[in-house]
């Protein structure tokens, strides 16, 4: 079976049998982000963006990415140019052994994607479907709600549905962030 998708904004196509998940066809093809954690979509460590729409892949099928807009923890940032959200995890230390945050970052991106100021209530209950083993998902929550604080750009399209939206870091909130990590004025 050939499938073809725009992964991370490049048309990219795959060979893959029917029987294939879209976990087992990204992870052939080097996209590793996503984890192989439960194998039945109860854990969220294998999340991704179908449509903008955070999916399990290690439960969906190859063929429903036929076609469709897939992303991956990979095309979000770079190492140099960290996307928001994946930045203010770094700022928070909202990551322990590191092996849920792909997962949680795709859900939070989702997530604010679709409601930029969301309250901690609103928070947990997106990410309630990532489980994380090491950690009490205190500094993860932060991390989201400090991740909204940082959108600079909404647009909402003329339906008033769900428009792109642009994240912006706030260099100034960074900034102090750190001059208080530097002189042990943290919460942490």
């Amino acid at each position: 079976m050939h499938i073809e998708c725009t992964l991370n904004g490049t048309e990219r196509s795959f060979e893959a049998s029917k029987s294939d998940l879209l976990l087992d066809v990204l992870r052939r093809n080097g996209y590793t982000g996503a984890k192989r954690g439960c194998d039945t979509g109860a854990c969220g460590m294998c999340t991704v963006q179908i449509d903008g729409e955070p999916t399990m892949s290690c439960i969906t099928p190859v063929a429903k990415a036929d076609g469709a807009a897939v992303e991956t923890i990979e095309g979000l940032g770079t190492q140099d140019d960290l996307h928001p959200v994946q930045q203010a995890f770094v700022d928070n230390s909202a990551l322990q052994c590191g092996f849920c945050i792909p997962g949680m970052i795709m859900r939070s991106k989702a997530l604010l994607e679709e409601n930029p100021s969301p309250s901690e209530a609103e928070v947990r209950e997106a990410l309630s479907d990532n489980l994380c083993r090491c950690t009490g998902y205190k500094k993860i929550v932060e991390a989201v709600l400090e991740a909204a604080e940082n959108v600079d750009e909404r647009t909402v399209a003329a339906d008033g549905g769900r428009g792109g939206t642009e994240f912006g870091r706030s260099c100034d909130r960074v900034h102090e962030r750190l001059e208080g990590d530097s002189r042990g004025e943290t919460d942490r």
